[in-house]
Parts: C-alpha cells; structure tokens; sequence
C-alpha cells in the first residue's frame, strides 16, 4: 500500500485577524506541488480559534484548491458531541477523504465516554471517520484497546496519533495489523520512517508547512524502496524539529518559521503567544541553517 503525507497546513490570518483565504489556498498550492496530501482545520491550523461558519468556509476553499489533486482530511471534533455532529455533518456535505476527530477536550471522559462520542459522529456521516488523540493538548487519551474497540465500527477507518510516545504508537499500530481496514497515521514528526516502516498508512505533520519537500522525501523514499533517502530525509526533518521546538511552543514555532519565509501567512489569532524580535532573530538561524531562509 502506498504510504502517505499530510501536512496539517496554517490557517492564514490578516492583520485584523480574519481568515486570509487567498493565502491559505497558496499553502495548499505549495503542498500540493511538494505531493503532501493535506489536513484542514487541525492543531496548526488554529481550529481551536475558528468559529464554526469560518471551519465550514475554510474547508469549502481548501477542496476547492486542492481540485482532487490530493487528499484532504479535516478535523470536526469539538468538546461537545453535539457540535461535533453539526460540523462533520457539514463537512461530510462538501466532500472530502475523511473526517478526523481530536477527543473532546475541557470535558473529562471516561473511556466508554469516548467511545460513545466517536460513535455517535461515525454513525451519522458516510465520510470514514479518523479518531485523533493528542492527550497533552485535550487531557483525554484514546488507549489502544478503546481504539481497538471502535476499529470494528463500519465507518472508523482509523487514527491520528499526535501523543508522541513510540509505545503508544506501537500498541495502535498493533491494532491495525489485528483488524482489517484501521490505519494509523504517525503525528510526531521524529518518528515518521519509524512509523512506516512498522505498518503506519502514512503521517500527518505539522512541521511539513516550514518543511514540505523533506517530509515528502521521507514518504517518497519508503515507497519507491528507497531507504537510503527516506533516513536522510528524515535525519534532516528530526533535526530541524529538535532546533525549532527548542525555540518554543511548536505549533506557534512552526506558524512563526512560515512567516518568516511568507508574511502572507500572519500571526495566529490572540491570546496566541505573540513573537519578539529576539526569537525571530532566532527561529530565523534556525531556517537559515537549513536552507529555509
């Protein structure tokens, strides 16, 4: 099976905030022309931040650019069910790969809670829905034998693991060599190569906004078999996130290293850390010893 790479892209902003479309459409372009399939409405892309109309607009330019080219999946999930239906809802009108759905976050759950919500949202879309666990940003934890319980669910076709623990990633990855149809999707960037070749259908990278065409090499490298570039190209994407997230909270890194290279992009919106000239000074070292700058 061909493997493959997302990029969980920017939502970009003007300087008043509202969402710059026609720039986040020239992201999607420059994604597509790396060959990186692309997440819409995710961690990096400030969907915390969205209202619900703008969530739906966003993914209708983003299918729009993306004309079929390349994949697109986006995130629904909200800390109530309820909104998460509205949104998959809509989101399953427009039209795309799948329909991620980060666990509930502000709202404690318990595991039978969770898969009841995760439930809920597959039973009410024909769009396959792709669980999302990122436990350090939500404090919920999908644990594997809960995923492996809704991996028998007809309309879960898998899971996006952002936890960063190579144990946790290993037991989901378990799951999917045991049930027939579950993919996982590897979210921490240093463990992309590591991912594939231990049966991951593929990742979903924030880091690929500063750095498309090394995550791509990585993918590229695993499918046509050669090894070689895909550790290479991985050594530099590991390295590069190890320099930048030294710099600060990643996501806010990664926005910040992308303006750096565009200012179309724009801030993120507030209360989102804002910037100053000396970690620009050095985020901007950073992109220059890659050659990013």
């Amino acid at each position: 099976m061909t493997k493959k790479a997302f990029v969980a892209i920017v939502t970009c902003f003007n300087d008043d905030e509202t969402i710059n479309y026609e720039a986040t459409r020239a992201q999607v372009r420059r994604q597509v022309a790396a060959g990186n399939n692309i997440m819409c409405a995710g961690t990096n892309g400030d969907f915390s931040a969205l209202t619900h109309g703008e969530k739906i607009k966003l993914l209708e330019e983003v299918v729009d650019e993306v004309g079929g080219k390349v994949d697109v999946i986006v995130n629904a999930g909200m800390p109530a069910t309820f909104e998460t239906l509205q949104l998959a809802r809509e989101f399953d009108r427009i039209g795309v790969t799948g329909i991620a759905v980060i666990t509930p976050f502000f709202i404690a759950c318990t595991q039978d809670g969770l898969v009841r919500h995760f439930s809920t949202v597959a039973d009410a879309v024909d769009t396959p829905v792709y669980l999302y666990d990122i436990p350090a940003r939500t404090q919920n934890h999908i644990e594997p034998e809960t995923a492996r319980k809704l991996a028998t669910h007809g309309n879960i076709a898998g899971i996006k693991d952002s936890g960063g623990a190579q144990e946790t990633l290993a037991a989901y990855l378990q799951v999917s060599k045991d049930v027939d149809g579950f993919e996982v999707y590897s979210g921490p960037d240093h463990l992309v190569l590591w991912a594939l070749q231990n049966g991951a259908a593929g990742c979903i990278s924030g880091l690929g906004n500063a750095m498309p065409d090394a995550l791509a090499g990585i993918v590229g490298g695993f499918n046509s078999g050669d090894i070689a570039e895909a550790e290479r190209q991985q050594d530099i994407y590991t390295a590069f996130r190890t320099d930048l997230y030294a710099h600060g909270f990643p996501p806010a890194m990664v926005k910040r290293a992308l303006y750096l290279q565009d200012p179309s992009v724009g801030a993120s919106r507030q209360p989102a850390l804002l910037p100053n000239a000396d970690q620009d000074a050095r985020i901007g070292e950073t992109l220059k010893t890659f050659g990013l700058l």
